[in-house]
């Protein structure tokens, strides 16, 4: 099936590059204007390619999503270009780990003032525009983690912000029922994206293990036996943000190779 998010604009937060670029082009390959958001001043040369390839269709707007002022500048400036937006895929997180007992409140905030408090306003800011706008069938997209779904020795505050998204999917979905606006996430599995290598390092060094075992072995470990790529979530993204999925709110979908049962 082609252009089954023909008529919509989707904003998609953290997408220069990973997951939610891959995301953002499924959108437009499938008939959706994108505004995209990131943290940088410049598009990445990747997120600058397609945006050569769809000039009329993809715009960025650079957005630190801890400034809620930034939030209000990015529903703005979405709207002048593409008019109401009808979806959002709110992907903007970040990831840092430690033993428990190691881990500072420096830590703790930096976490929770991205993926928690970030993702919450962005959510809120776009709900509220789509009511404004009388928006119905429109549909947010939290992305959530496999890491929400249970507790990490080494990776505390990161799942517990993964676990706060899941919680706030279920509650911002019921509230907007009366608005004919649908609310779920996605719980990705390990991805094989840029970050892991971040990730990689971190579990090396409180593992004491080689660099590139921990990838190695989350992969092995995986039901399906590898790691995903980005692309494994467009489905799914695609999907819950098209009209097939009219009654369907208030879930968080496991895409994790099954990791994860529920």
């Amino acid at each position: 099936m082609s252009q089954r998010l023909k008529d919509k604009h989707a904003i998609l937060t953290g997408a220069a590059g990973g997951i939610g670029l891959a995301v953002a082009q499924a959108y437009l390959e499938q008939g959706a204007r994108c505004t995209v958001a990131d943290v940088g001043a410049q598009a990445t040369p990747e997120l600058a390619a397609l945006m050569g390839l769809h000039p009329d269709a993809l715009a960025y707007v650079p957005t630190d999503v801890r400034s809620i002022d930034a939030i209000d500048a990015l529903v703005a400036a979405a709207h002048a270009r593409f008019g109401p937006v009808t979806t959002l895929f709110n992907n903007a997180a970040i990831f840092d780990m430690a033993p428990l007992l190691q881990s500072d409140e420096a830590m703790y905030d930096k976490l929770f003032a991205v993926n928690v408090k970030g993702a919450f306003f962005a959510m809120q800011k776009v709900l509220a525009h789509m009511v404004d706008q009388g928006v119905k069938g429109g549909s947010v997209i939290n992305m959530a983690s496999q890491a929400g779904r249970r507790g990490e020795a080494l990776v505390s505050h990161y799942c517990a912000t993964k676990a706060a998204i899941i919680s706030y999917t279920q509650s911002a979905a019921l509230a907007m029922a009366p608005h004919a606006i649908r609310v779920n996430g996605i719980a990705p599995g390990v991805i094989n994206t840029p970050m892991w290598a971040h990730v990689d390092g971190l579990f090396a060094k409180y593992e004491n293990l080689p660099i590139g075992e921990k990838k190695k072995r989350v992969g092995l470990a995986v039901p399906l036996g590898y790691m995903g790529d980005p692309t494994d979530i467009c489905g799914a993204a695609v999907f819950l943000a098209s009209d097939e999925a009219a009654y369907i709110t208030a879930q968080t979908l496991n895409v994790d190779g099954g990791s994860v049962m529920s």
